[in-house]
């Protein structure tokens, strides 16, 4: 064992000049780089933080060592450990951000996500005032060019400063500011956003000044017609609710400019009025989460979709044509949230934590304690993690990511692992059951994403792993114990196991049947005999999943899960395990095959875990089951991802023919489903471009085709008048500027159809995540309910010809 986990390696390894290659100070005095990969600098670290904590807030300080000190007992859970972490987490971020010399750019950070309140002043005076003062009717009867003239002319007039923005900001900005404006005029308050003296009248006077001149310069210039009839209505409305007087207040300057503010406000009013009711205006705000209206829940109706063949085949499902996605080959097909939408969600939720009922983490419960079912019979039990994420909210709501990924952390060290596409208990348990729940798997994901795009986010990342002094179970990472763990399997349950053994101080060997790619040596420290070189952009170790080399770590997350999910997520979570003194991994070894238990025994290992999952396919018992063309799910997904044949040079020899049926109603028929609808044009693509390859150099087509018999002539042809009409329609779409539609032409070909032995709403992939049912719909696969195979019916050749 001597040979598998080294001792201490990091400090002792390498002559100091070749250890120091990477290495660098921290910003914190005594402390370098190399440090944070050493258990005893860590605890050294923690007792810093602890001791500036103290310095900045004795009373906080106080009761986190408190509760450190008896590991939480007593808290967990509790609204006063959320209030504890929520208060501690921005000192440690400000900590960390100094340590690798971030601080500016988390500081721009909070201020880039302050700069977006705004849009939520917006978003809710357009659901609480604009639409309660027009509704439907009168909404769709408004001119929305002349609501949507007037309002760019204040903007240009008298709120010029908003024209830099994006139009959702730009209005949202203008919207909040004469908000703030008539609060001023009507109760004198002074908004705290609008304070730019410490001396409350000066700042008075200067918001005065402002209306003033925001008024005067609206008067002094020629508004476009249309936006003078739309001032003067809704100046006229203002006054005729005002009782007919010349003003809504009793005469004078203030009196004007209360009047210039709330028309102002009524034409923002009218024009968000139109733009919600209005198709054709809908339109032009689809993407601005300030119109997103939370949609009503039936159960029965979670995804849109429609029977074309209704009369003669019922069962037959698919989604509407309005819902289509172009996919294109094997690109990430999901890149997550925006940064608003995002913090959309984060201001969607009411941070439950504050009265105990997160149910997102705790799961919802009835009076006596009993978890409650939904309407399709799944326990809302909360995140497995009990993942802190109301109080994740908070911060993230506030820019702080790096607070709130060390809360994610404390629960959840392998974030990378979960979030959006991947895990949505939490969402199912959340506290809206009778609406569109707060989206936290996209926030979770985001709050990663914010620190990633940081410089060193990995690196803080990683250390917040290691090293967390808010995580009262384990504030850092102990020393090597001399005990020594054998992990089979490494898939989520295997990675994470592995994690936390090293964090208690075992050593730890990871063994998996697939081949594990080799990470550089320089970026792993030689599996922490070394500095590690650290990576500042994370874009250094991330690759487009079109051309990602499959690194075989992670599993069914690398070979079952498809580019819905961005991979690259598990190279962060491989590579942080990878620099790890005590940790070593080895791919191709089978258990019980290439490494038994006795093996195990004698090479010294002092406790097994087995974490390979479920392992074996379904076998679907079905006479003829064994046919040519017939292959289970899982199989399909290892060759199509493991043998690279998703890359369009790739010289794999995976086949598929259409039309295609998968059997079955759970998420890896989905995944099965969506992949072998886009591998089948890459996959006739390839035959194309290589047979025109072989004709160049075997002097004609018949040369090629008189190697084959018959059935596999057919066949053949078969690819390839297919692959001239993918061709075709690249061309075409390439002319048009748009991306290409293989939609229409698979489907043409025969399609691909889930078929399922009950009904939609009875399948497992429709009960547990219908949003991987939906999205599977936007890429054009059919669903067949209520059908179950008895036989595969053999054709001439031998093949599958039915079932």
């Amino acid at each position: 064992m001597q040979e598998i986990i080294v001792e201490n390696s990091l400090a002792a390894s390498l002559p100091e000049p070749e250890r120091a290659a990477f290495d660098f100070a921290l910003g914190l005095r005594g402390f370098n780089y190399g440090d944070l990969y050493r258990p005893a600098r860590l605890g050294e670290l923690a007792a810093v933080f602890y001791d500036e904590l103290r310095g900045e807030d004795a009373e906080l300080h106080r009761a986190l060592v408190e509760y450190v000190g008896v590991r939480g007992a007593g808290m967990a859970g509790t609204k006063a450990e959320s209030e504890l972490l929520i208060a501690a987490a921005p000192h440690l971020a400000r900590f960390v951000a100094r340590l690798f010399g971030v601080e500016r750019e988390r500081e721009e950070l909070l201020a880039a996500v302050r700069a977006q309140d705004a849009v939520f002043v917006f978003k809710t005076f357009v659901a609480r005032r604009a639409l309660r003062r027009f509704d439907a009717a009168q909404a769709a009867t408004l001119d929305a060019t002349a609501t949507d003239d007037a309002l760019e002319h204040m903007r240009r007039e008298a709120f010029a400063d908003t024209l830099d923005a994006d139009r959702e900001l730009g209005i949202a900005r203008m919207t909040a500011r004469l908000l703030d404006w008539e609060k001023f005029l009507e109760k004198g308050t002074v908004p705290d956003n609008a304070a730019a003296a410490e001396d409350a009248a000066a700042t008075a006077e200067e918001l005065a000044r402002d209306i003033d001149a925001a008024r005067l310069k609206v008067s002094a210039t020629t508004a476009p017609p249309s936006a003078r009839v739309t001032f003067e209505d809704a100046r006229l409305a203002i006054l005729d609710a005002a009782g007919g007087a010349s003003s809504p207040g009793e005469g004078g300057d203030d009196a004007e400019n209360l009047l210039f503010v709330k028309t102002t406000l009524r034409v923002v009013e009218a024009w968000a009025a139109a733009h919600a009711a209005q198709p054709v205006e809908r339109e032009r705000v689809s993407g601005w989460v300030s119109f997103r209206v939370p949609h009503h829940l039936s159960y029965e109706h979670l995804v849109q979709i429609e029977r074309p063949r209704a009369e003669e085949l019922p069962e037959l499902m698919r989604g509407l044509d309005a819902n289509l996605r172009r996919r294109d080959g094997f690109g990430l097909t999901d890149p997550r949230a925006t940064p608003r939408e995002v913090l959309d969600e984060v201001n969607y939720c009411i941070y439950c934590h504050e009265r105990d009922k997160d149910s997102c983490s705790k799961g919802l419960r009835d009076a006596q304690g009993t978890v409650k079912l939904n309407p399709l019979g799944i326990a809302l039990e909360g995140c497995p993690l009990d993942e802190k994420i109301s109080e994740m909210h908070v911060l993230e709501k506030r820019g702080d990511a790096i607070a709130a990924l060390a809360l994610v952390m404390i629960d959840n060290p392998m974030c990378p692992g979960t979030g959006h596409r991947i895990c949505n208990d939490c969402m199912k348990s959340c506290i809206f059951q009778k609406q569109e729940p707060v989206n936290i798997p996209q926030a979770e994901t985001g709050v990663l994403t914010d620190v990633l795009k940081l410089p060193y986010g990995f690196e803080i990342y990683s250390l917040l792993s290691r090293w967390n002094p808010l995580n009262a179970r384990r504030t850092h990472a102990l020393p090597y114990n001399g005990r020594n763990v054998l992990v089979v399997g490494l898939g989520p349950a295997g990675y994470t196991l592995a994690h936390y053994l090293l964090n208690e101080g075992f050593g730890v060997v990871g063994i998996d049947g697939l081949k594990i790619e080799p990470l550089a040596r320089e970026l792993t420290g030689d599996g922490g005999r070394d500095v590690p070189r650290p990576v500042r952009d994370v874009r250094e170790i991330e690759t487009p999943l079109d051309r990602r080399v499959l690194a075989g770590f992670g599993g069914v997350s690398e070979y079952g899960i498809t580019v819905r999910w961005d991979k690259n997520f598990l190279t962060l979570i491989h590579l942080a395990l990878a620099r790890r003194d005590h940790f070593r991994f080895y791919g191709g070894v089978r258990f019980g095959g290439t490494l038994t238990i006795e093996d195990a025994w004698e090479l010294g290992f002092d406790h097994i875990a087995v974490a390979t999952g479920a392992g074996r396919p379904t076998i679907v018992p079905i006479k003829n089951n064994l046919l040519r063309g017939i292959r289970k799910a899982s199989d399909f997904l290892m060759a199509l991802q493991l043998t690279g044949a998703f890359k369009r040079d790739a010289l794999a020899n995976l086949q598929v023919r259409l039309p295609a049926v998968v059997i079955g109603g759970g998420l890896t028929a989905i995944d099965t489903a969506t992949e072998l609808f886009a591998y089948y044009p890459v996959q006739v693509e390839q035959l194309l471009a290589r047979h025109e390859q072989l004709v160049a150099d075997l002097d004609g087509d018949e040369a090629i085709l008189a190697r084959f018999d018959a059935g596999e002539r057919t066949v053949y042809e078969e690819f390839l008048a297919h692959g001239r009409a993918v061709r075709q329609e690249r061309e075409r779409a390439a002319h048009a500027n748009e991306p290409p539609d293989f939609v229409p032409l698979v489907r043409a070909w025969g399609g691909v159809s889930i078929v399922y032995r009950k009904r939609l709403i009875d399948s497992p992939a429709y009960r547990l995540n219908h949003e991987e049912v939906a999205k599977a719909l936007e890429e054009g696969i059919n669903f067949v309910e209520n059908m179950s195979p008895l036989e595969a019916v053999a054709g001439a050749d031998g093949a599958v010809e039915g079932l």
